[in-house]
């Protein structure tokens, strides 16, 4: 994902393909425009293309520049952003639960660690001046995630029509999630091949019915203008 907020541009969860989705984009996304790459986790559905889109953020390592902001597990515990190419941006910081962080314009903060995900998993809650943006990554759900991101719009990754044994989201979890925090607007992504199945926009469509809250399904090169 790709968020401009206020001037600030940040690219979330670069997984495999981001840096040729970016340019095939209409228009182009520019990587060495990036304020700051975000990661959630290390897994490689989220993790897969950070070090190129570190590399193409520094213009090939000639502009030191930007930030990255990680899990220490995705450097330290088999590590997903490469050693060598960690001296490219002009800061990495480890993510904390509760910590603040700055970058240009906005602000954010990691409100509570996902601890039902097999790794260490955290999401954001972006503040800009008018409007703050919370994703919600991969986890079960679990008490505590309604209070942690309360905001205008909300972005979950649900991979599943049902509840499994799987440490992620499912539809019933985003009613509760959606009721609990009332949203302006929540985005659906991440989707599972039951979910694709269920036809992810039909699912939206019955969920804004019936918690009359906007819901919108995900796709790929959609742009939401916030």
């Amino acid at each position: 994902m790709w968020i401009s907020l206020d001037g600030t541009n940040l690219y979330i969860d670069p997984g495999p393909g981001a840096l040729s989705k970016c340019w095939s984009s209409r228009p182009p996304l520019d990587p060495s425009k990036l304020d700051a790459i975000l990661l959630s986790h290390r897994h490689l559905d989220h993790s897969g293309d950070i070090n190129a889109m570190i590399e193409s953020m520094t213009e090939g390592t000639y502009h030191k520049r930007g930030a990255v902001f990680a899990p220490a597990e995705a450097m330290d515990k088999d590590p997903v952003i490469l050693r060598y190419i960690r001296s490219y941006p002009q800061k990495i910081e480890v993510l904390r639960q509760k910590k603040k962080y700055k970058v240009g314009t906005i602000s954010f903060s990691c409100p509570i660690k996902h601890i039902h995900h097999g790794t260490e998993t955290y999401g954001f809650k972006i503040k800009g001046k008018k409007k703050t943006i919370s994703y919600i990554a991969d986890t079960r759900y679990f008490n505590g995630l309604i209070k942690a991101y309360k905001s205008d719009i909300l972005i979950v990754s649900v991979l599943r029509m049902d509840p499994s044994r799987l440490d992620h989201l499912c539809v019933d979890d985003v009613k509760k999630l959606v009721a609990g925090i009332k949203p302006r607007t929540t985005i659906l992504t991440h989707f599972g091949m039951w979910m694709l199945k269920a036809k992810p926009w039909a699912v939206a469509e019955s969920l804004s019915r019936e918690l009359r809250r906007k819901v919108i399904a995900a796709s790929d090169g959609m742009r939401f203008d916030l």
